[in-house]
C-alpha cells in the first residue's frame, strides 16, 4: 500500500523556530518524511531548507553562529517599516543554496505571509523560495515588509501561525503540526524572578547602535561629536533600565506577539486540527536568542520522540 501523503505545518516563533530543525531530524530518523511542507515565518525558513535539501547546512550554521554573526544579519534601517531590512537574511539563504524556484523542488512547499493592506493570508507557492521566506519572516516592528507582486507582505503569524489549513489544501492526508508558542503566554514576566542586572554595553551592541543611527551620525559619534556611542548603546539596550520592574522594548513586543499568536493559533487549530500536534517546551528561549540553537534543536528532537507512538499509529 502507498503511504498516506504527509504534511508538515511549521509554526512561527522567531529564534524558537530553530527547534523545527530537530523536529525534521527526528521525523527523518523515524522514517517519516513529509511530502508537503508549509511554514510560517521561521517555519517557512526551516521548511525551505528542508525541501531544498539544505537542512544540514542550515543546522551547521545555526549551531555554530555567534552573537556577532547574528548581529550581522540585522541590517538596521529605521526608515523601512522595521528595524531590520532583511537583505542579509536573504544573502544567507543564497549562500546556503536555498534560492531556486519553489516549483522546481520535488516536495510541495508554501510560505505563509499576511497582506498588510487587507489582512488576508497569502500562500506563496511559486517564484524564488528565498523571496517567499523573506516575506513570511517580516515580523512587525522588527523586520520591514516585503513587496511581492505589488503587495506589501508581513509575517504570516498575524493570520495563520500554524498553517495546517495550507497543508490540507495542498493535498496532505496526514498532518503533523508544530506550535512553538504553546507554553509562552504568562511565563515571560514572573514577579518572583529578580530583575536582570544591567550589563555594560558590548562592542557588538555599540556597533549595532552606530548602524541604527546611520552612516552620517555614526561617523560623528566616532569623532567624538555629541554623546559617546557606548553610553548611547547602553540606553538603547534597555531604555527602561531606570525602572527596575519595567520590561524592555523587545520583551513588550515579544510577549504582545506571543499573546496575539496564541489566541489566533488556538482559534485556527480548533477549526482545523492536525492529526498530531507537537508543542516543544521553549519558554526559556527569547525572541532573538538565535545562539541557543543547540538547545532548541534538541528540544524539537525530544518532542518528536515523545510523540512517536501517536505518529506511528497514523503512518
Amino acid at each position: 500500500m502507498a503511504h498516506p501523503k504527509i504534511g508538515l505545518a511549521l509554526g512561527s516563533g522567531s529564534a524558537r523556530g530553530l527547534s523545527h530543525i530537530g523536529v525534521l531530524d527526528a521525523l527523518i530518523e523515524a522514517g517519516i518524511e513529509p511530502d508537503v511542507v508549509c511554514g510560517t515565518s521561521i517555519g517557512a525558513l526551516v521548511g525551505a531548507a528542508y525541501v531544498a535539501g539544505k537542512l544540514p547546512a542550515l543546522r551547521d550554521w545555526a549551531e555554530s553562529a555567534t552573537w556577532r554573526q547574528v548581529v550581522r544579519l540585522m541590517d538596521v534601517r529605521l526608515m523601512g517599516g522595521g528595524l531590520i531590512d532583511g537583505r542579509q537574511v536573504v544573502a544567507l539563504l543564497r549562500r546556503l543554496g536555498i534560492d531556486a524556484p519553489i516549483e522546481s523542488y520535488d516536495r510541495r512547499f508554501a510560505a505563509v505571509a499576511t497582506d498588510l493592506a487587507s489582512g488576508r493570508e497569502v500562500w506563496l507557492q511559486t517564484g524564488p523560495i528565498l523571496d517567499a521566506v523573506r516575506a513570511s519572516i517580516a515580523l512587525p516592528g522588527i523586520v520591514s515588509p516585503a513587496n511581492v507582486d505589488g503587495k506589501w507582505l508581513v509575517d504570516g503569524g498575524l493570520s495563520n501561525p500554524v498553517p495546517v489549513s495550507v497543508c490540507r489544501a495542498l493535498g496532505a492526508e496526514i498532518i503533523i503540526a508544530v506550535n512553538l508558542n504553546g507554553d509562552l503566554v504568562g511565563r515571560r514576566f514572573d514577579k518572583a524572578r529578580p530583575p536582570p542586572a544591567i550589563a555594560a554595553p558590548s562592542r557588538v551592541s555599540t556597533e549595532l547602535f552606530r548602524r541604527m543611527l546611520g552612516r552620517g551620525l555614526g561617523r560623528g559619534l566616532d569623532k567624538g561629536e555629541g554623546a559617546r556611542p557606548e553610553a548611547a548603546a547602553e540606553v538603547a539596550a534597555d531604555p527602561l533600565a531606570r525602572i527596575p520592574s519595567a520590561p524592555g522594548y523587545l520583551d513588550v513586543l515579544a510577549n504582545s506577539l506571543n499573546i496575539m499568536q496564541d489566541h489566533i493559533t488556538r482559534t485556527r487549530l480548533a477549526g482545523e486540527p492536525p492529526h498530531v500536534l507537537l508543542v516543544p517546551r521553549l519558554g526559556n528561549i527569547g525572541l532573538m536568542e538565535f545562539t541557543k540553537a543547540r538547545e532548541a534543536i534538541a528540544e524539537g528532537h525530544h518532542c518528536v520522540q515523545h510523540a512517536l507512538p501517536a505518529l506511528k499509529r497514523y503512518m
